[in-house]
């Protein structure tokens, strides 16, 4: 069975030379490590990229003149004949070479053309790095939920117990009956439910973002450093989700800075260019040439001139379509105008509703519940209440909790949602 070895091996090679040549991860991991390991190396990104080196050799080709052409023909040459004499003063031999030469500008429509190619190609790179910087802070920021979680239900699982174990106590003294203790230790499922429930999310928030960033071998034993916000904390201005208030500027901005919009644009500009282009080959080429022509014992210069007669093809198909193009991509950027104003507005909105809803929570909700819970948990203590109205307040608690982070991950996310709607990048 020694056969296994190699074939073992060879399946275990790439994910080991991946290992070795991906990046370091720290045991704490910042929202900034994060998005510079994606710019590094997500695969996605890594073609986008490639795509402008394919655009800038495409721009090389359109620069070029055609191929000059060398012909050389023999002709008369007696070949069948007894004595047919000597071979370069029997026949016609003629060497020539031949230049095509592009009219109506088409070269330089064309160069001009590939160069907004480039121009589109490097503004769709960076539309797929916005895109990708959202894609991997809403994965980061999930992980930093499913964490922030998991540590809350933990601490309430824990003073779950810590009551249990009291009434431990108090039916070795005879305070409650077995059966209270029962069902308080069955009501302890859903806590612990909780618990396993919250680990899930995170070792899949931690897998979604480690696929995010295109390392998905490297390890999950790391944790998330960031930790959500409050309604009254700001958020550091590195994170580029700074943003003025005046819905106006922000709409002013995204329509000057958004890539994908800018890429449309480009999009336009190069069909206008490709329509006029297409115009142009309605003017034919024209081949000139040159060369050198022995007749029997006669040497001699020729000169050719080549026109093509445009009369059946004036290239009406071409331009025809070239036109419809370009009236579809005029379409697609307005559209994309339409689509950048609508989401910076409703990304405006999200902001304030959940600056709102997180300030209004811990104001008017998370203290109270908190403090109730106390105040049951402390009359339970001392045999003022019973154990429906304390369960009532752990899950009431519980619940008050895992809303408040969720409006936590909300604000902060729709901040970045926001930036990315503008257009801006966090630095």
């Amino acid at each position: 069975m020694k056969w296994h070895t190699p074939l073992l091996a060879l399946a275990l090679f790439p994910v080991h030379c991946l290992g070795e040549s991906g990046p370091q991860i720290s045991t704490q991991l910042e929202l900034k490590t994060v998005l510079q390991i994606a710019r590094e190396h997500n695969p996605q990104l890594k073609a986008s990229k490639s795509e402008i080196a394919v655009a800038r050799a495409e721009r090389s080709e359109a620069s070029r003149r055609p191929n000059p052409a060398f012909s050389l023909n023999a002709e008369n040459y007696r070949l069948f004949r007894t004595n047919p004499g000597a071979f370069f003063q029997t026949q016609e031999i003629t060497a020539r070479i031949d230049q095509e030469v592009e009219t109506g500008g088409k070269r330089r429509l064309r160069t001009q053309g590939a160069e907004l190619k480039i121009h589109a190609q490097e503004a769709n790179y960076e539309n797929t790095a916005r895109r990708l910087r959202l894609q991997v802070t809403a994965a980061y920021l999930k992980g930093v939920l499913a964490q922030t979680n998991l540590g809350a239900s933990e601490a309430v699982l824990e003073g779950v117990d810590q009551i249990i174990q009291l009434n431990r106590i108090r039916l070795e003294n005879g305070d409650i009956s077995r059966m209270e203790l029962r069902r308080l230790e069955v009501e302890r499922l859903r806590f612990v439910d909780d618990v396993f429930h919250f680990r899930l999310a995170l070792a899949n928030a931690k897998s979604t973002l480690l696929t995010r960033l295109g390392v998905p071998f490297l390890t999950e034993t790391f944790y998330f450093s960031d930790t959500l916000p409050f309604a009254t904390e700001v958020l550091p201005t590195q994170e580029g989700v700074l943003l003025p208030s005046d819905l106006a500027e922000l709409e002013r901005q995204a329509l000057a800075q958004r890539p994908d919009l800018m890429a449309a644009i480009y999009q336009e500009r190069w069909l206008d260019t490709e329509t006029t282009r297409q115009r142009a080959i309605r003017s034919p080429n024209i081949t000139v040439g040159a060369g050198y022509k022995r007749d029997l014992a006669e040497n001699s210069v020729v000169f050719g001139l080549t026109i093509p007669l445009q009369i059946f093809n004036r290239n009406k198909g071409g331009i025809a379509r070239a036109l419809a193009e370009r009236e579809r991509a005029k379409s697609l950027a307005a559209q994309a105008r339409n689509l950048i104003l609508l989401e910076v507005r409703k990304a405006f909105n999200a902001v304030e509703v959940n600056r709102e809803r997180l300030g209004y929570i811990e104001k008017e909700s998370l203290e109270k519940a908190k403090q109730s819970r106390e105040i049951v948990r402390e009359a339970y203590r001392l045999g003022g209440t019973d154990l429906i109205n304390l369960l009532d307040a752990e899950r009431a608690y519980q619940e008050t909790l895992k809303t408040y982070n969720q409006a936590r991950f909300d604000y902060r996310m729709s901040l970045y949602e926001l930036a990315g709607a503008v257009g801006l990048e966090a630095n």
